[in-house]
């Protein structure tokens, strides 16, 4: 038993020489330990595969300025925002957009070190929090939409591209409380069929362009007064939600991630399961 950091897993890797690692079972912490080890080469120096979504794919959606090139280039909106650096960058960003902004923190777990800004002052403090706890000194400054819903998908994907939505949940809160402090309903209770249909193709176009292979819960903002939506972010790896869709729907998402993984195809699983 050791901690889950570069410096304890190399150690492990060098001992035991393992052909391939996982990522996305040990939650934020695997994930950053993971993207640490490919860079510093010991991935590549003891040829490790990784084994579901590869490291580029988790740079994608852990990285706020490659996660919002890669929805635009997916065709789905997201908000006004702008990955900084410090505080003066933040505070032009936040001038621009205008005041309250929600300040989000790369390569962190549960929103940690984020927070919204109704002024420079709050700002500053939610900045420089947010850029030492980022594994790579970063937060993005976006518009702030508390009023809006906040409905999440949870997609399967295997190495073929097959793909499917578990679930879709509902945050009972709205957009203003983060999602491990929300209550949450699945299936969602108040989209129609339209905006269902809408984000559910939106979320599958969004797993297909990061390249997810198993699970991933893709979140996005619905503003109740229309049909405009964005995307907020996307876990590669199971989470809360994952367990709470398990629980809900009877797919068991950490063992189909797992084989999937190892080279299963959805449709095999999915005749496994219901069988």
């Amino acid at each position: 038993m050791v901690p889950i950091n570069p410096e304890y897993v190399k150690k492990v890797i060098e001992a035991e020489r393992p052909d391939s690692i996982m990522l996305g079972f040990g939650g934020q912490t695997a994930l950053n330990c993971g993207v640490a080890l490919q860079r510093s080469g010991i991935l590549d120096k003891y040829g490790i595969r990784v084994l579901g979504t590869k490291i580029r794919g988790i740079e994608i959606t852990e990285d706020r300025l490659l996660f919002k090139e890669s929805m635009k280039n997916s065709d789905i909106p997201v908000l006004n925002s702008a990955p900084v650096y410090s505080f003066a960058e933040a505070l032009k960003v936040a001038n621009e957009i205008g005041y309250p902004v929600i300040v989000r923190v790369a390569y962190t777990l549960g929103g940690k070190g984020g927070g919204v800004a109704h002024n420079e002052y709050e700002l500053q403090e939610i900045v420089q929090r947010g850029i030492t706890l980022s594994m790579v000194h970063q937060v993005l400054i976006e518009k702030y939409v508390g009023d809006w819903k906040q409905i999440e998908y949870e997609v399967m994907r295997d190495n073929s591209g097959n793909s499917i939505v578990v679930c879709n949940m509902e945050n009972v809160l709205a957009m203003r409380v983060h999602t491990g402090d929300n209550i949450v309903v699945a299936p969602s209770q108040t989209l129609n069929n339209f905006e269902y249909h809408m984000l559910r193709s939106a979320a599958l176009r969004a797993a297909d362009y990061c390249d997810i292979i198993g699970e991933c819960n893709i979140q996005f903002g619905l503003d109740p007064t229309s049909e405009e939506y964005c995307a907020i972010e996307i876990n590669a790896r199971l989470s809360r939600s994952s367990a709470l869709a398990s629980k809900a729907t009877g797919y068991p998402l950490a063992y189909m991630a797992a084989k999937i993984g190892l080279g299963y195809s959805l449709p095999e699983l999915i005749n496994r399961i219901t069988k």
